[in-house]
C-alpha cells in the first residue's frame, strides 16, 4: 500500500491541484469557509486553544486559518544556542557524511542538489550538521528563527511538488533536493546556516516576512535575491516566514558548531521553541 501511494505521486497532476488548493484555500466564502475550517479541525484534531483568535468563525478565509498566530505565552522560548523553529515531527538529523544528508532507509541525497548546486555553500556545509522537520496539516505552520542571524541571500529553486510526509521520504530518493523550495541564507555568531522551506503537494505558496509570498509566480529558472546590503536581521524566536498548507524546513550547520540534544530521535514530536542543541 505505501509503494502504491508513492507510485500514484508520479502521476498526479500536482501543479493543477497546487493551483485548485490555493483558489479554494484563498476563498472567502463565509460559511462555506467556515464549515471546512470546521471540518479540518475536527479531522485533525487541531488545538485551537493554543490560537491568538480560538473562534473558527472569524476567520475570513482557510489560508488565514492555516496561517493562524499562536497566543503569546503558547511556545515559551527555551534558554538554548539553537531552538526548534517549528511545530513538528523530526524526520531526520545528524552529521552531514561529507556531503551527504541521510533522508531515510535507503536514501541519502547531497546538500549540493539541495542547494541548487551552489558548490561554494554546499562546501561550506561539508561535514557539518542538518536537521529535516517535518509540519503536519494539523501543525502551527509559522517558521521561526532557531538563533539570531542576518539575511544575506534567498533563492527560489523550482522543482517537483511530491508530498512529503514519512511514507513519500522512504519511497522518494533524493526527495527534498527535487521539491519546489525556497533557500535563505543566515550569516550568525556561530558561521554561515541554511534555512531550507520545502514545497509540496498543495503547498499553495511559501513566503516569508521580509519579501511576502515567494511562490507563486513559479518560474522555470532558479530566481536569488540580494540581501548584503541590507541590514535584515532576526532575533533567535522571531518569526521569518510561513508554509499555506504543510511541508518541511531543512536546516544546515557547518562542521564543529553543535551538539543537538541528546533526547532528540527520529519520528519524535517537537515545538517550537524547544532546546534544540546548544554550542560546542
Amino acid at each position: 500500500m505505501p509503494r502504491l501511494a508513492v507510485l500514484t505521486q508520479y502521476l498526479l497532476p500536482k501543479q493543477a491541484i497546487n493551483v485548485l488548493a490555493g483558489k479554494v484555500a484563498g476563498a472567502h466564502a463565509g460559511k462555506i469557509t467556515t464549515a471546512i475550517i470546521r471540518w479540518f479541525v475536527g479531522r485533525y484534531q487541531v488545538n485551537m486553544q493554543e490560537a491568538a483568535e480560538p473562534n473558527i468563525a472569524a476567520y475570513s478565509s482557510f489560508n488565514e486559518f492555516f496561517t493562524r498566530a499562536l497566543r503569546a505565552d503558547a511556545r515559551p522560548i527555551a534558554k538554548a544556542d539553537f531552538i526548534c523553529p517549528v511545530d513538528g515531527a523530526i524526520s531526520q538529523f545528524g552529521d552531514i557524511e561529507l556531503n551527504q544528508i541521510f533522508q531515510a532507509k535507503g536514501h541519502y541525497y547531497s546538500t549540493e542538489a539541495l542547494l541548487a548546486g551552489n558548490q561554494p555553500l554546499a562546501d561550506y556545509f561539508i561535514d557539518g550538521k542538518f536537521a529535516t522537520l517535518y509540519l503536519s496539516p494539523k501543525d502551527y505552520h509559522r517558521i521561526h528563527m532557531p538563533c539570531a542571524g542576518r539575511l544575506k541571500k534567498m533563492s527560489y529553486v523550482p522543482g517537483s511538488l511530491f508530498s512529503v510526509n514519512p511514507v513519500t521520504a522512504e519511497g522518494v530518493p533524493g526527495l527534498f533536493a527535487r521539491n519546489e523550495r525556497v533557500i535563505c541564507e543566515f550569516e550568525s555568531q556561530h558561521g554561515k546556516f541554511a534555512l531550507i522551506l520545502v514545497g509540496a503537494t498543495i503547498v499553495g505558496s511559501m513566503e516569508t516576512v521580509w519579501h511576502g509570498v515567494v511562490n507563486p509566480p513559479r518560474s522555470r529558472d532558479i530566481r536569488t535575491w540580494e540581501y548584503a546590503d541590507r541590514a535584515i536581521n532576526l532575533q533567535q524566536g522571531e518569526e521569518m516566514g510561513r508554509f499555506l498548507l504543510g511541508s518541511t524546513v531543512v536546516l544546515l550547520y557547518p562542521k564543529d558548531v553543535l551538539a543537538f540534544n541528546t533526547d532528540w530521535r527520529a519520528g519524535k514530536t517537537v515545538k517550537l521553541g524547544e532546546a534544540m542543541a546548544n554550542s560546542l
